[in-house]
This record gives C-alpha cells, sequence and structure tokens, in this order.
C-alpha cells in the first residue's frame, strides 16, 4: 500500500476513481525517471537523492505520482552509515573534549575541541569531522539499490497499492472470482467476517466491515487492502466496495482491465488484531532470544476445520536455522464470547499433533481446560508478560540444547586466533549452551571469546602499564577482539579510569594468601 495522504481518487460523479496510470507513456516515462534517479544515487548521501527526487516533482504536474513511485522504491533500498569512526562514540569523545576546553562559543574553541578530540582517537581531524553526523539520516549513504520493477512494472505496481490504499477505508467488499476457492481461503486467512451471497450474476463473497458490528477498525481496512492482491492474481474477476470517504459513503469499482500483480512479492509489513498482540510481539522482538517470531503462520488442522495460530516460534539461535525445523505455535485468547470460546476449544481438542500454546485471558475462566487441550496455558490479564511465554520456551530449548550439542564433535578447533563463542555457535547453527562444554585445544577461553596462546603472549608484549584504553582497545580490534575488559584481566591489568577523559591501563595488585597459617 501506499500512505493515504498519497491516494489520488476522482469523486466525479459521487463515485470513487482511484487515478491509475494503467498504459500512460508519460507516466511510465515518470517512473523511468525515479527509477534512474535511484539508481544514480547509490553510494551518495539519502540528501542528495532527496534533493534529486524533489527537483522531480517540481518538473511534474502531479507530485504524489513521484513520490507514490519513490515510496515503492525506498523498500528496494538499502541505508546505510558510512564512517571512518563509530558516530555515536565521535560525538561522546568530541563533547569531552568541549567540555576540557572549557566550551565552544568561537570557531577557535571548535578547533581546538576538534584537535583534542583527534588526538585521543589517534585519527585526522577530517575523519573526526566525517564521522560525527553520518549516522544522521539525510547523512546515511543508499549502499544498494535492486528493484524488482522495471517502469512498465513500477507502474503496474503503482496501480495495484493505489488500489489496496482506496480499500483502506471500505467498510463492506463484494468480490466475485473466477477462483473463488482461493479467495475464501485469502478471507478466511485474514481473519475477515464474510458470507456467500446467491445474485443473478452468480456467487459473490461479501465481506464485511465493523461498520455494521460495533465501529471502524485500522485493522480491518488494512485487511482489505491485502485481501486485494489474491483477489486481483484470478484470470477474472470484479469487485464493488463501500467506501466511508470522510463521512461520505462512496462506491468504488474495479475489475480485472484496472489492476493486475506484477511478478514479484511485495514487502508487507506485521499487522494484528489486537492492541495485546501488537504490544506482544513488539516486546517479544525486541529481546534478544533464539526464537525467531513468525506472525500468522500456516493454517493447522482441526478435525474438518482449521485453526490459524497468531504467531510461531522458530528455534532459531544466533538468528540462524539449525536444520531441526522446530516451531511452536503460539495463540492469544483475549475476550471473545462464549459461543466463540465453545467453538475455539473444540478445534483445540481436535488440532493436529503440533507443539501449540496459549496465552488465555483469566477473566474467560478457561485456563484449566485449555491447559488440558493444548501444550500449555499461560495466563494473563491486560497484558501477556513475554517473561511467562520465554520461560515456555526454555523447556523445549533445553532438549533442542542438548541435541545440538550431542550432534557436535567434543573437540573444536576454530579457523580464527580469536573467535566469540557467539560467532562460533552461529557458524555451526546452534545456540552457545551447545558449546560450552566443549573442548578447544587450539584457544583459552577468555570471558567469552576463544584465544590463541600466542596471541595472548604477543598481547603481553604489545600491551604496558600506562597505555591509554583507546590504544589498547585499537590493539585487541587488529585480532577482532572487543571484550578488552576479560582481556586485560587476563594479562595481569586494570583499568584505572581518569573521569571522562578515558582511561589508563595499569597492574592489578598481588594476591595475598592470608589463609597461610606457620
Amino acid at each position: 500500500m501506499l500512505t493515504k495522504d498519497l491516494l489520488r481518487v476522482s469523486r466525479a460523479g459521487g463515485g470513487y476513481h482511484p487515478q491509475f496510470v494503467g498504459d500512460d507513456e508519460d507516466a511510465r516515462e515518470l517512473a523511468a525517471r525515479v527509477l534512474a534517479t535511484y539508481r544514480g544515487h547509490v553510494d551518495e548521501r539519502r540528501g542528495a537523492l532527496d534533493t534529486a527526487l524533489g527537483e522531480l516533482e517540481r518538473e511534474t504536474t502531479d507530485f504524489k505520482l513521484v513520490r507514490g513511485f519513490a515510496k515503492l522504491l525506498e523498500r528496494e533500498a538499502t541505508f546505510e552509515t558510512r564512517a571512518p569512526l563509530d558516530p555515536e562514540r565521535t560525538r561522546r569523545v568530541v563533547f569531552e573534549a568541549t567540555e576540557a576546553v572549557g566550551g565552544v562559543v568561537t570557531e577557535a574553541d571548535r578547533e581546538a575541541a576538534l584537535d583534542r578530540a583527534a588526538g585521543r582517537l589517534r585519527v585526522p581531524v577530517e575523519d573526526l569531522e566525517r564521522s560525527l553526523y553520518a549516522d544522521r539520516e539525510e547523512n546515511q549513504v543508499l549502499a544498494t539499490f535492486d528493484a524488482r520493477w522495471d517502469a512498465a512494472d513500477l507502474c503496474a505496481q503503482y496501480d495495484l497499492s493505489l488500489a489496496a490504499t482506496a480499500l483502506f477505508d471500505a467498510t463492506e467488499v463484494r468480490i466475485r472470482s473466477s477462483e473463488p476457492k482461493e479467495l475464501v481461503s485469502a478471507v478466511k486467512r485474514l481473519r475477515l467476517l464474510y458470507e456467500i451471497r446467491r445474485t443473478d450474476a452468480g456467487r459473490e463473497v461479501v465481506v464485511t466491515g465493523p461498520d455494521s458490528l460495533f465501529r471502524r477498525s485500522r485493522r480491518y481496512g488494512t485487511r482489505f487492502a491485502r485481501l486485494l492482491r489474491t483477489v486481483a492474481t484470478a484470470p477474472e474477476w470484479s469487485l464493488e466496495a463501500t467506501i466511508d470517504d470522510r463521512g461520505t459513503e462512496r462506491t468504488l469499482r474495479l475489475d480485472d482491465g484496472d489492476v493486475s500483480v506484477p511478478g514479484t512479492e511485495p514487502v508487507t509489513e506485521m499487522t494484528f488484531d489486537s492492541g495485546v498482540e501488537a504490544d506482544f510481539a513488539a516486546r517479544f522482538r525486541s529481546l534478544d532470544l533464539d526464537w525467531r517470531l513468525v506472525r500468522e503462520p500456516e493454517p493447522l488442522a482441526a478435525g474438518e476445520h482449521v485453526v490459524i495460530p497468531d504467531f510461531a516460534f522458530d528455534y532459531a539461535p544466533g538468528g540462524r536455522d539449525t536444520g531441526l525445523d522446530f516451531r511452536v505455535f503460539f495463540e492469544i485468547m483475549g475476550f471473545w464470547t462464549p459461543e466463540y470460546v465453545e467453538k475455539k476449544l473444540t478445534r483445540f481438542g481436535d488440532l493436529e499433533d503440533v507443539e501449540f500454546l496459549v496465552a488465555v485471558d483469566e477473566s474467560l475462566g478457561v485456563g484449566e481446560e485449555v491447559d488440558r487441550l493444548t501444550d500449555g496455558a499461560i495466563p494473563y490479564r491486560d497484558s501477556v508478560r513475554v517473561k511467562d511465554v520465554v520461560d515456555a520456551l526454555r523447556a523445549y530449548e533445553t532438549d533442542l540444547v542438548a541435541d545440538a550439542a550431542a550432534a557436535l564433535p567434543e573437540t573444536l578447533v576454530p579457523d580464527a586466533d580469536a573467535v566469540t563463542l557467539a560467532t562460533l555457535a552461529a557458524e555451526h547453527g546452534v545456540g552457545e549452551g551447545a558449546i560450552e562444554n566443549k573442548r578447544f585445544p587450539d584457544h583459552e577461553l577468555v570471558g567469552r571469546t576463544l584465544v590463541r596462546p600466542s596471541v595472548l603472549e604477543t598481547l603481553r608484549e604489545r600491551i604496558e602499564a600506562g597505555m591509554a584504553l583507546d590504544e589498547v582497545e585499537t590493539i585487541l580490534g587488529e585480532y577482532e577482539i572487543d571484550d578488552a575488559s576479560a582481556v586485560l584481566s587476563r594479562l595481569g591489568y586494570r583499568v584505572e579510569w581518569d573521569g571522562l577523559s578515558g582511561g589508563r591501563v595499569r597492574e592489578k595488585a598481588p594476591t595475598t594468601d592470608d589463609g597461610a597459617n606457620d
């Protein structure tokens, strides 16, 4: 979809007509120019790209069309921060240097602060200035641009997205399709309310919006829009929708001559049925866990019916697939009518043999029955506690870690001179727990990093008491070691901090054996 501010519709005659570009040559030429603008700005700043697109907008009579094309192509672009130094660290050091010189009022003050910061980081002032704000959005660089469409396909994708955006405010959609089975399957997958009516023109699927029940719902509009893609893949179809156009009821009519589906899948955003689901997903995804969250996984057989769980958890230690192909399904059972709850419990009882957890709203009073019918009921009130879900997943993880560890040899010999346990575990497609108790004959475990003894000896020769911590970190970086604290401790050093100006390496005080008896 596009954003609603980019919607181009005509309301002539009281209708609601999206302004499709179709085969218009001018629109195709404009699409080609927007594509060329993106391609021509690879390795350049986002700010320069935005300026070029702004100039293109001023050259055309329809700036919304330029922005619509650009909105679709933005999803094909990858932006990254490019700088000699880490911008956040650079700003911190410059700030500390600014304080050290008594603040910056004049240009001379600024130069003094930058010189001091550059000296501390041992880099030229030019590198410092290039890094200072390199992570700001306008300074990020267009690293790659791999468009899935040429100009013609971009126009087709634009028309599809425009129609989907127009459906965002639909309250009812009536559809006829030459592939009714696929249509009904998509309606069920999107959890839309529907009925099948018999008309003089044949059967039609009527998808009803929430206005006829309670009130407008953003998620319904989004689902209507997502449904269009399935509708438009049929060879023959027609659609009529009632649109709530800011309080005025209008009719939108589409058929297979209006939009088509390009041969590539669009980028889709995760949507949710409730705030409880959205809140849970956001909090779960923010954690660094060995489980990948999947929204609305495949339907599960439940007797003659199907159950579409809200989520699934795929075991993926270190963010990588293990080959175990282990999935736990997860449903959030919120406030439903007694009839719907009874139907849901029946479905749970008929479920195929899968791992299935359910978070149950305590107000329903069916936690014990759900626990009996599934692999576990997790009670909640107002919001699902992520810790409770993680604890349930840990029970599976214990066996998975044991299976993964058993599949590995008892002795591991990494090629790298220094490698973290996390990196090594990811290389083997397992979690850290699966390798923690293995033997590493060529390496010594320092903190959470495996280091060859020869590297430790080299570091012992290069690192001396009194060195600045920044200099030590640079040396460790040559061996791709970022755990300075653990390595310094192993070599017999500690860090003595000098306020905000940084730290220096000092020898650790010798320990005494107070337990000896004469």
